[in-house]
Parts: structure tokens; C-alpha cells; sequence
């Protein structure tokens, strides 16, 4: 190569470096921007009320399934099974706002152990970096594994250790447990839409068992090499109509994204799915294109506004290929719906953490339970229904009249897919 072809390479190369650099840097400053701006403008804002389905519970094999769609009823009942505690309780959240609500929930953990029960809890450190210090501070009398803002150490290229810990669970004793989308706080009391889910049965030790792998896995880079690992007997019974599919990035184990693309390619009714954050990759999208087109009802609910606009933005992105293709788009106003939720033909449900975008698919440690039962995935439908009763249907015809202004963020938008 001559000096010369070496110099015109090296400065198109420049100029790509600085073209790419600018681009990104227009798109970040872009969504910053908007994040600030809609920031200001809820500043004082209060949601409004939402319809909600009461707690109802179905018997699911040897044991019951209790859909909560109101953060109060969910509280109530958590907190009472945690008086109750007679052995043990295991708790993990992604959010643990130090608040009245957050307090009562420190306070009730605090008591069990006074008592005597075994209480081991986990909250994820970046998800809890504006909670006051002190509320953070534990009594010995508890386990407490506080997961790290960063997790790496001087290992920066294992993205295996980036993930978040986005789990929300509650096991009392072998009796009871808890699982779906709601973090502690006052806000997640009353104003947002949620949904979570109480287990009996054999299968609350798929959930105990759930939590004592991350434990383990985590406790002594957490915690210290003397802490002893959390044992448990090993379970008499299967529970055949219940699993629990657990994300693990530090073994690339990510099956809620395989479950939910099972359940989609197998659909031969309806599809009804409710996100906080929708956000997939092509393929998954593809799935649901090509449920629609085999007659399928397909149904997505979001939130009209999240409390997160550029994944607002970013989701919109889509509705123009799954609208065409017959899926069904419903908004959901005056609240925040946080649910991560869906029900097939009447007999497959899930319901749990993980949100249908990347960092939930394919980066975060989550749960979601799996349950085949027509009575609870009827549960379900209804309780879709209700929220779609809140909600505003996005038809064709209205899409395609948007404004060019946002058209055109929506695809100056489209790149920062991948890290959401």
C-alpha cells in the first residue's frame, strides 16, 4: 500500500470514528434530554385511580395460586406471612424504598428474627442508590447480601457479571411464597398497576431452592468466606403444573425468553400479553407477526406513558410491524403499569419479573413462574380485561397519521435498542 492510499484510509477511517461518535452522542443527548424534560413536567404529578381485580386465589395441583393486582392487598398479605414466620423468611428486592412502607417491611423482618426466624434478605445496591444510608443499616440479627453497584472487579470483560438483580420473592417457612413485579415502596402501594402472585403447595420449593442458589452463589464475594451456605432439604413432591424459570447471567442461563417463544410459536387461540417495558429483539417480534397472521388474537398492553420515556420512545418503534401484521396495541392511561404478565389459549400463564426487553432477556437474574392451568390463566384474561378497560386501543390508521417529528425520533431512537 502507498503512503498515499495509507493516508486516505486512515483519514476515512477518522472521519467514520468522529461520524459514529456524533451520531451516538446526538442520540444520547437526546434521551437524556427527554428524560430530564419529562422528569420536570410529572414533578407534583399524582397518578389518578385505576380499576384493579381484587386478590383471588385458584387451587393449582396440591396447592393455590392468589393473583394480587393492588400493591395494598399484596403488602397485607406479605406482611402477615411474615408475622407467621415460624422457622424462616427469605426476601429479595430490586427496589426497597426507604419510605413508611419500606420501613414497615424492615421493621417486620427485624421482628421475625427478635423472635427467632431464620431471616435472610437481598436488595440490589444500584437499584438503591438515593435510599438513605441509614435506613440500609441492619441489625446483626439479620442476613443481609446487599448486591453490588458493580460486580465485575477487575474482571471489566465478563459481561457475564453485569446483570442486575431484578428478582422480587418472599418465602415464609415451606409454606408460602411470593413472586411478579412489585418493588416495596409507598408509589408501588396505590399508584402503579402490578402484578404478583402468592404460591402454596409443593411448589413453594422451587421458589425456596431459587433463591438459595443466588445466595450461595453470591454470599462469600458478598458477604465473607465465613458465612455458611443456606441449606435446604430436598423437596418429597413435584409440583408438575408450576416451574420456575430462572435468568442467571453468571452461567448464561436465560430461559424466560425461550418460554415465552414456546408458548408464542405454539399458540393456536390468543395471545394476551401485558408489559411494563417492551422492548424485544426481531426474532421475538417476528413471533408474535406470525401468530397474528395464523389468525391468533394477539394483544399487547403497555403503559400510555411509563415512567421511563425513552423505553416509550424506543417500544414505539415497533407498533408499525406488529399493527400490520394484526396484533392488537393497548395503552394503558392515568397510571403506570409495571406488570410483567401473559396467558396462551387459556391454559399457559406466567407472571413475574422479567421484563420483554434485553436486560431482562438476556442480562438480568429474574424469575418469572410458568403455570399451566386453564382456571388460572382465565384469572388472568379477566384481569386483562379490566386493564384494557383503562386503556386506549392504538389502531392502523391512527399510527400511521403520527406526526414526522416523531417519526423521526423514533428511528434517531432505534439504535440504543441493544442497551435497553
Amino acid at each position: 500500500m502507498t503512503a498515499r492510499r495509507q493516508h486516505v484510509l486512515e483519514r476515512a477511517l477518522r472521519i467514520l470514528r468522529r461520524t459514529l461518535l456524533t451520531v451516538f452522542g446526538v442520540q444520547l443527548a437526546l434521551a437524556i434530554g427527554m428524560s430530564l424534560v419529562d422528569s420536570y413536567r410529572r414533578r407534583g404529578k399524582k397518578p389518578k385511580p385505576f380499576p384493579v381485580t381484587p386478590p383471588r386465589t385458584v387451587p393449582v395441583g396440591e396447592g393455590t395460586v392468589t393473583t394480587y393486582t393492588f400493591g395494598k392487598d399484596l403488602y397485607e398479605d406479605m406482611l402477615a406471612a411474615i408475622a407467621g414466620a415460624k422457622k424462616q423468611v427469605l426476601f429479595e428486592t430490586y427496589i426497597w424504598k426507604g419510605d413508611a412502607v419500606g420501613e414497615r417491611f424492615k421493621r417486620a423482618l427485624v421482628d421475625a428474627a427478635a423472635r427467632g426466624v431464620d431471616v435472610y434478605c437481598i436488595y440490589d445496591g444500584f437499584a438503591n442508590l438515593v435510599v438513605s444510608p441509614r435506613f440500609k443499616r441492619f441489625p446483626p440479627s439479620l442476613k443481609v447480601l446487599r448486591y453490588p453497584v458493580y460486580g465485575a472487579g477487575w474482571r471489566f470483560f465478563d459481561l457475564s457479571r453485569y446483570g442486575r438483580d431484578h428478582r422480587k420473592v418472599l418465602v415464609v417457612d415451606d409454606e408460602v411464597g411470593f413472586v411478579g413485579g412489585y418493588n416495596i415502596g409507598a408509589a408501588y402501594e396505590t399508584e402503579w398497576r402490578d402484578t404478583h402472585v402468592r404460591v402454596t403447595g409443593p411448589g413453594v420449593w422451587d421458589l425456596k431452592r431459587a433463591f438459595a442458589d443466588f445466595w450461595n452463589q453470591q454470599r462469600r464475594r458478598r458477604i465473607g468466606h465465613s458465612e455458611r451456605p443456606l441449606l435446604l432439604e430436598t423437596a418429597s413432591t413435584w409440583e408438575p403444573m408450576i416451574r420456575f424459570q430462572r435468568n442467571s447471567p453468571r452461567m448464561w442461563m436465560f430461559p424466560i425468553r425461550g418460554m415465552y417463544l414456546e408458548a408464542i410459536n405454539r399458540a393456536s387461540h390468543k395471545i394476551w400479553i401485558t408489559q411494563a417495558y417492551f422492548l424485544p429483539d426481531q426474532q421475538f417480534v417476528d413471533a408474535l407477526k406470525d401468530a397474528a397472521r395464523r389468525g391468533v388474537d394477539v394483544r399487547l398492553l403497555v403503559p400510555l406513558k411509563s415512567n421511563h420515556i425513552v423505553a416509550d420512545w424506543i417500544s414505539r418503534g415497533y407498533f408499525s410491524q406488529l399493527l400490520e401484521a394484526g396484533v392488537r396495541i393497548f395503552r394503558f392511561k392515568d397510571a403506570m403499569v409495571h406488570a410483567k404478565t401473559a396467558t396462551v389459549d387459556g391454559t399457559w400463564s406466567t407472571v413475574g419479573t422479567a421484563n420483554i426487553d434485553r436486560l431482562s432477556l438476556q442480562g438480568n437474574y429474574e424469575i418469572n413462574v410458568e403455570v399451566i392451568d386453564g382456571a388460572l390463566a382465565k384469572t388472568l384474561e379477566e384481569i386483562h380485561l379490566v386493564d384494557e378497560s383503562n386503556s386506549i386501543e392504538l389502531t392502523r390508521g391512527e399510527w400511521e397519521a403520527r406526526d414526522l417529528h416523531r417519526r423521526f425520533t423514533e428511528s434517531l431512537l432505534q439504535p440504543l435498542r441493544p442497551l435497553l
